[in-house]
């Protein structure tokens, strides 16, 4: 790795403690977090856009978060090993190059008019999205004291809620917005094609907008990539090449940690992909789309100010006893929401992402405890159990699908997914073993 000519003290050395001092980094973690962040919540906004567009079922719409979070299976161990040979700063830019790739390939998508272009490229998006992942997580864990690393990683996340926020508002006015008076079910043939491809130009001009934004990041990273030379990252132990970090899933701590990032982000990703249709429906608040689509910043803002308060609390609270409270609180706000009417059973759902607020964060850093150089491997175990983003709210999706579009009855997975949470909130109470 090319360490450049300057001391290691100028662009950012160990310290005693295990952490690197280069506290300006901080800002540009943040900055990553904001980023990918705001492109994975308008997925939600996306959904029914397509779902109305290509004339979708619940369990054909949720293949947008399918593609998207199967990226984290595919990509997440060869990211890892990617970020151990080149490093973290270099390991950013090119997942920053892949996500504009994948913006770029939402042009000929529209042009054809193909659902199954809008896959691919929401696929290709997700893999520079997965890159950048591994790296945030580790790297705002290596910039600061290891005792604090919950705190710091729930303030960074924050920051990742504010993207979720911001980018759906903006969304729902660009893209739901546009939604034309005419119906898909109501065209055939060339009327229709042109109709889905005339009306898909503000999804491409959305992520092009991204796509700018995203090169400035890019070439401003690139002016870091050698801010850290002195990092280091061990050799998986186990598993051989191309299984980097499995090893790691024999600790039970880090096991049952990385289930329960599979079954928070499915949770999550499940709720807010519904959130538009649920807010919809006569029995609840009965809101046209564009209004249903801005109050997804409500359930994402939540999630932003609870971590801000979290970043606080888990200074001196447990932080597996506070995830378990966070969990059992969100199944009984999902409860509340099924189980009433009108603007109570809205919110009660929307209440819930100020619950998901500590989650990831939380059980990111008590499955990582004690990793130590093998951070980066741990880090891409944990993004690969992100694909339960995929495969929870397809089965979600299928479930409302299976029962005549009753989302009451389809939210009851998330809730089941939250409850094997609460037990691992009890279970990492105790500081992990060295």
């Amino acid at each position: 790795m090319d360490t450049g000519s300057k001391s290691g003290s100028e662009f950012g050395d160990e310290v005693p403690g295990g952490h690197v001092d280069a506290p300006e980094l901080r800002y540009f973690v943040m900055a990553l977090f904001f980023i990918f962040g705001g492109i994975t919540s308008l997925n939600d906004v996306i959904i029914p856009k397509l779902k109305e567009l290509f004339t979708l079922t619940y369990t054909e719409a949720m293949l947008v978060q399918f593609c998207f979070f199967t990226a984290y299976a595919v990509i997440g161990i060869p990211g890892a090993m990617l970020v151990r040979k080149v490093g973290y700063m270099r390991g950013a830019a090119v997942g920053l190059g892949i996500m504009i790739l994948g913006c770029l390939a939402f042009i000929p998508a529209s042009q054809t008019a193909t659902y199954w272009l809008f896959l691919a490229a929401y696929f290709v998006l997700a893999a520079g999205v997965v890159i950048v992942q591994v790296v945030s997580n580790p790297l705002i864990s290596l910039l600061g004291k290891p005792e604090t690393t919950s705190s710091r990683l729930t303030f960074a996340q924050a920051f990742n809620s504010l993207g979720t926020t911001i980018f759906p508002i903006a969304g729902s006015v660009l893209i739901l917005g546009s939604l034309a008076s005419v119906s898909a079910k109501e065209l055939t043939g060339p009327a229709l094609d042109a109709y889905r491809s005339a009306e898909s130009q503000a999804i491409v001009h959305g992520y092009l907008g991204i796509a700018v934004a995203l090169a400035l990041v890019a070439a401003a990273v690139w002016m870091f990539r050698n801010r850290l030379p002195r990092e280091q990252h061990d050799d998986s132990a186990g598993g051989g090449a191309g299984f980097a970090g499995l090893d790691l899933l024999k600790r039970a701590r880090f096991g049952y940690g990385a289930l329960c990032i599979f079954l928070y982000v499915g949770a999550e990703v499940s709720i807010g992909s519904l959130v538009v249709s649920y807010l919809m429906q006569d029995h609840v608040m009965a809101l046209p789309e564009q209004s249903a689509g801005k109050l997804i910043g409500v359930y994402w803002g939540g999630a932003m100010i609870g971590r801000f308060i979290g970043s606080a609390l888990l200074r001196v609270l447990n932080p597996g006893l506070v995830l378990a409270f966070n969990t059992c609180a969100a199944i009984a706000l999902i409860a509340v929401s099924v189980t009433t009417t009108g603007q109570v059973s809205g919110y009660a759902l929307l209440a819930v992402g100020l619950m998901n607020s500590i989650m990831f964060p939380t059980i990111f850093s008590l499955a990582c405890e004690k990793l130590g150089t093998r951070a980066a491997d741990g880090s891409g175990i944990i993004n690969v159990a992100i694909c339960g983003g995929a495969i929870v709210p397809l089965a979600t999706g299928a479930l409302a699908d299976a029962t005549g579009g009753n989302l009451g009855i389809a939210l009851v997975l998330p809730a089941l997914c939250y409850a094997v949470i609460a037990g691992f909130g009890i279970f990492a109470r105790k500081p992990a073993a060295a």
